[in-house]
């Protein structure tokens, strides 16, 4: 087994500190989260008691992003949420939660594999140009989710890029209407 897939061992000292084990030194809340997006899965214990941490600071993550006005989850499902603490449902939610996550990453990754495959729409002038510029867009929407391979841009260069697209789209609307006329 590869150590990126083998859990990133986090120790929770008596103070409360958060020590990464493969490089020796203390992390954040934020750190773990870039450790998550960015693919790898981690494993907070506390150091004296043995006792698995990571589910506890995996919320408080998601609290601290959700009070910064980062909403992912939609009021209606965080509403579902507390209650199926309280109802029957509580068994079947992690189970349809975790079969929804897997089908979005299957999702995006059928996307990508479907606009790289060989398509009838290829005779189509500027098919070529079009489906390239399809792939950037996947590209930029899905960066940052773990399973999808890295832009590998710059920062600065996101805009430069949305500019040469909305340039690329706009010469390819203009030779659809010549063609239509």
């Amino acid at each position: 087994m590869s150590d990126t897939a083998k859990p990133l061992l986090i120790k929770r000292y008596a103070s409360r500190r958060l020590y990464n084990t493969e490089t020796s030194d203390y992390v954040t809340l934020e750190d773990i989260a870039g450790f998550i997006r960015d693919g790898r899965e981690v494993q907070i214990v506390d150091l004296k008691s043995g006792d698995d941490l990571t589910r506890q600071y995996l919320l408080q993550i998601i609290a601290e992003h959700e009070s910064r006005g980062e909403s992912v989850l939609p009021i209606e499902v965080l509403n579902d949420l507390v209650r199926s603490y309280t109802t029957q449902a509580q068994s079947v939610v992690p189970q349809f939660l975790a079969m929804s996550f897997e089908m979005l990453r299957d999702g995006q990754s059928k996307i990508v594999e479907n606009m790289t495959r060989a398509n009838p729409m290829s005779a189509m002038p500027g098919f070529e140009e079009m489906q390239r510029q399809q792939q950037a867009f996947m590209k930029s929407m899905m960066a940052g989710w773990p399973g999808m391979p890295n832009t590998g841009s710059e920062p600065g260069s996101e805009s430069e890029e949305l500019d040469e697209i909305k340039k690329q789209l706009a010469e390819l609307q203009q030779k659809l209407s010549t063609l239509n006329k």
